[in-house]
């Protein structure tokens, strides 16, 4: 509007300058004709000239607006209908969005009759609307397969044929909806992300990696989500290939990695396939990585396990090296006290226990307490007694998705077949409200005030008297709990005859490797002194 403002001020002013121009500039015009001589002045015929220019264009406008007037009456009234009915049709969304299937269906009749339904889709919605809203679920479907049909409302029709199987369970058809969406338009959330499901459920790794790229690339899910789900496709896929083709899993499982650094079981896949294939070091150092920023009981077990041949000391040194990472945590504790017990270093293991159940009182605290009781003294009331605190302790962490608990990771949850359901948390929380007694929440404190006295001791036990086991416990329980100082080398123990420079103990400030060391087992030949031929261990 404004541009043709201004051409027509432009035009009025070139129109008054060039009549100022002529009225500077006088002059005669003289026209003979027929024998006849017209003269008259510049000016007067000039404005001749123009007004006979307008009464022209007048007179044309004025003939072709006869001429078209039947049109454009037809294309008013038109106009004007066209209008109430997208009224009326914008009425019945209104009225189906708030569920009354009544107005919403007097309006789609109302629409219908004011505006074709090949020219506006929309009517086709509004009709499967108040069809869905009266429970008439076949008209519906047979609306929305007329969307689907059509290229201008395909993608809309796929999506309430999708929906509507959903809601039957016909679960093969749905998938064959939202993957027929997903192939047209990839940049569809909910068809992108129902396929992704289910060729997830289906196990076809391949695809659903193939579909997480082209939505990645049409920016249909965030980049750190994205990033997420790819980790859990190429876990998955690891997980596939890992006893028939360890390489394969290894390398899916370090790109995994890449996208998610602290994703447990990818660093899990990774460390088992390079185990096989004797990387040691490697895995070991991947294990290192993600306990540091995520402690998980599987990894700890991993590496403490990670070679067959070691003794019961090597891995007691291994799970001190990760408690050492993180220090005052409980996963920590209770892998050391785990492997102090194995190794019968009883003392060691009850005060990493206590200290772990003070800091977090739960179900493994108590269970590994009970077993370090019936490992030390073989006293059946006092493991009765940490047994029953560990049946009122809150529950350990486990794979949860959807109300299910597994025993392991898994890429889809079993329940509702979503992708990357699963988390590592306790599976039910601790109970509010008043107790009955003797039901209460467990205490580390008051289990030991509670704790039976001892009166079997078990043939062969080191200790046998209670006295030196509690002052034993007590003395330790100040060193467990204490921020663990830097390590220190530990002193050589006196020899009977004097050590060769080969047999001598590291400098302090060496380090000394955990993994590719000798191990501590005094059964285990000792290849500086008497070779042997060489051979592979494998953990799996």
């Amino acid at each position: 509007m404004l541009i043709r403002l201004v051409v027509f001020a432009l035009f009025v002013l070139a129109l008054a300058y060039g009549f100022s121009w002529f009225a500077d500039r006088p002059g005669d015009i003289s026209l003979i004709w027929e024998g006849q001589i017209y003269q008259t002045k510049l000016i007067v015929a000039v404005s001749a000239i123009i007004a006979l220019i307008a009464a022209v264009m007048i007179a044309w406008w004025f003939v072709r607006l006869v001429w078209t007037s039947p049109h454009s009456v037809t294309r008013y009234f038109r106009a004007r209908k066209r209008d109430r009915g997208y009224q009326a049709l914008s009425t019945g969304l209104i009225a189906a969005g708030a569920g009354n299937p009544l107005l919403a269906r007097k309006m789609a009749a109302r629409s219908r009759g004011l505006i074709r339904a090949d020219q506006e889709p929309l009517i086709n919605l509004l009709e499967a609307q108040a069809a869905l809203i009266e429970g008439r679920h076949d008209e519906a479907r047979a609306k929305f397969e007329a969307m689907a049909n059509d290229p201008e409302t395909r993608e809309l029709g796929l999506r309430g044929l999708y929906l509507e199987a959903r809601r039957l369970g016909a679960n093969e058809a749905a998938r064959q909806y939202a993957e027929k969406a997903a192939d047209t338009a990839p940049y569809l959330p909910w068809a992108a992300q129902a396929t992704l499901e289910y060729r997830s459920q289906a196990g076809r790794w391949d695809d659903a990696i193939r579909l997480l790229e082209q939505q990645k690339a049409a920016r249909v899910v965030e980049k750190p989500e994205a990033n997420r789900l790819h980790a859990v496709l190429l876990t998955a896929r690891a997980a596939e290939k890992l006893e028939g083709n360890p390489a394969g899993a290894r390398d899916d499982a370090l790109q995994a990695l890449k996208f998610a650094a602290d994703f447990v079981p990818a660093a899990l896949i990774a460390a088992k396939a390079l185990f096989r294939e004797g990387g040691l070091r490697k895995a070991a150092s991947i294990l290192e990585q993600v306990w540091k920023s995520a402690p998980h009981p599987e990894i700890g077990q991993t590496y403490v396990r990670a070679r067959s041949g070691d003794s019961t000391l090597d891995r007691l040194k291994r799970a001190e090296r990760l408690e050492a990472m993180r220090p005052n945590n409980v996963e920590s504790l209770l892998i050391v006290a785990q492997a102090a017990l194995d190794a019968q270093e009883f003392a060691k293991a009850r005060a990493k226990a206590e200290a772990a159940a003070r800091i977090e009182p739960r179900e493994a605290a108590f269970l590994l307490l009970a077993d370090i009781e019936e490992a030390e003294t073989g006293d059946q009331g006092r493991v009765r007694h940490w047994l029953a605190q560990a049946l009122k302790a809150p529950r350990d962490p486990a794979w949860v998705a959807d109300g299910f608990v597994s025993d392991k990771w898994l890429p889809v949850s079993p329940v509702t077949g979503r992708l990357d359901a699963f988390e590592w948390k306790a599976p039910f929380g601790q109970i509010e409200g008043p107790l009955e007694d003797g039901s209460a929440p467990a205490s580390i404190e008051t289990a030991l005030k509670t704790l039976p006295p001892l009166r079997d001791v078990r043939p062969g036990s080191p200790v046998n008297d209670h006295r030196i086991i509690e002052l034993e416990r007590a003395a330790t329980i100040a060193e467990a709990v204490r921020p663990a100082p830097a390590p220190a080398p530990a002193p050589a123990k006196p020899k009977p005859v004097e050590s060769t420079a080969s047999d001598k103990a590291p400098a302090p400030n060496e380090a000394k490797p955990f993994f590719g060391g000798l191990p501590d087992d005094p059964g285990v030949r000792d290849p500086r002194r008497e070779p042997e031929p060489k051979t592979r261990l494998r953990l799996f």
